[in-house]
């Protein structure tokens, strides 16, 4: 008797995954085992179970791993301050290896010979993919469809569900290419493909609400922080996912969080895309509020450099490296004063500072007042400047000199 090989399939139930179980069963006779992670997208998980089985899955785990996620992936990037090209936070980006990482360890309880997933040869997921997969299981084979089978596009792939009456979620009238978790909703492709043009975005939004329609009433909220890490809203500790639930809903009310990004992708080419991120906008913002304060220049500085690489190490699926580990412990030592409490108003897409403390604040309002201080010697600035000024003053009276 031959046994068969088993293959484990990153599933979400979306378009590219549905007709991946039917597929490897018609081009390997394998058994397919399915694995859906919950890192928060919420209603989308329900069907999965009867869908992954009726579409031949042998069985589907469904792994519950937001927690993790929020403290293990995304606080520690909220911390680092790492924005990609200056807008997008990251949130199917740190997604990615957390998800892999489970598939790993699935495939390895369950004897399979190879992990697939539905990634396209085009995009940056494949790579966070499948670099965590060597990292943590070098001799594991992967298979990537989209890499080798002969659907060339969304519109072939809907239509090869069709023939297979495989449901779907997607039509070719409502063709977005979306993924969300706790963090984040993207949304990619169809009318969205030329930045030349506006985003419909009452047709596109669900998380929030636009600007425009946003309520007239401003809203406050207080974030409190230990260690650069959000503990509680509004003066009531929480943990991760509470928090960041209460202000994706927050921030979704008052259009925060809305950016539409044309991003340089790992692979070359320039992609564009609608991002919500609601909850983590605030957060990023009253995170960076805290650190004003609490930071000192040289540290805050250099913390900035630190920042912008650690986004390219998350974003290009370089998690389980050991430059991420080791600017991650760098973070971690600058946030040991990073504790407070930062309040801030929200309004039509906006998010206004509003007050922030700290038993750690560098701000010393006897020193910086405008007003009269005995702390401060301002004599003191004129051999500050001589002396900062020196390298200046000598390269001007040598120009001067060879003038003569």
């Amino acid at each position: 008797m031959v046994v068969k090989e088993k293959f484990l399939l990153a599933y979400s139930g979306g378009l590219d995954t549905s007709i991946i179980i039917p597929w490897l069963k018609e081009n390997y006779d394998c058994d397919v085992v399915a694995m859906a992670a919950d890192v928060g997208q919420g209603e989308e998980l329900a069907p999965l179970y009867d869908k992954a089985i009726k579409s031949g899955a042998l069985k589907l785990y469904i792994e519950d791993l937001r927690e993790e996620f929020i403290n293990e992936y995304v606080f520690p990037t909220l911390k680092a301050g790492a924005v990609y090209e200056k807008k997008y936070l990251l949130g199917t980006s740190f997604a990615r290896p957390i998800i892999a990482k489970r598939l790993v360890e699935i495939a390895q309880n369950e004897n399979c010979t190879a992990i697939v997933h539905g990634c396209t040869g085009k995009g940056n997921d494949q790579v966070r993919f499948e670099l965590t997969i060597k990292a943590l299981a070098p001799h594991m084979k992967i298979i990537a469809p989209w890499r080798i089978w002969n659907i060339k596009s969304r519109n072939d792939a809907i239509d090869f569900a069709i023939e297979r009456n495989i449901p779907i979620p997607v039509t070719k009238k409502d063709n977005y290419s979306r993924d969300r978790n706790i963090w984040h909703l993207s949304h990619e492709g169809a009318d969205l493909e030329s930045p030349a043009d506006a985003p419909d975005y009452d047709k596109i939004l669900k998380l929030s609400t636009t600007p425009q329609r946003a309520t007239d009433i401003p809203e406050y909220v207080e974030i409190g922080f230990e260690k650069g890490i959000p503990v509680s809203l509004n003066g009531k500790t929480m943990n991760g996912l509470s928090l960041l639930e209460a202000l994706n809903l927050i921030g979704g009310r008052h259009g925060i969080g809305i950016i539409d990004i044309t991003e340089n992708r790992l692979v070359g080419m320039k992609s564009r895309g609608v991002y919500e991120t609601p909850g983590g906008s605030i957060l990023y913002a009253a995170h960076n509020e805290l650190e004003y304060l609490c930071l000192d220049r040289e540290t805050f500085h250099y913390k900035e450099l630190v920042a912008n690489k650690f986004a390219e190490l998350v974003y290009n699926g370089q998690w389980f490296t050991p430059l991420r580990e080791s600017l991650s412990a760098f973070v971690d030592k600058t946030q040991e004063n990073v504790t407070g409490t930062v309040k801030l108003q929200l309004y039509k897409g906006n998010i206004i500072p509003a007050g922030t403390k700290s038993p750690y604040s560098l701000h010393d309002e006897d020193l910086s007042t405008f007003g009269e201080d005995e702390i401060y010697n301002q004599s003191d600035a004129e051999g500050f400047i001589n002396l900062f000024g020196l390298p200046l003053r000598v390269k001007a009276l040598m120009e001067e000199k060879n003038k003569e």
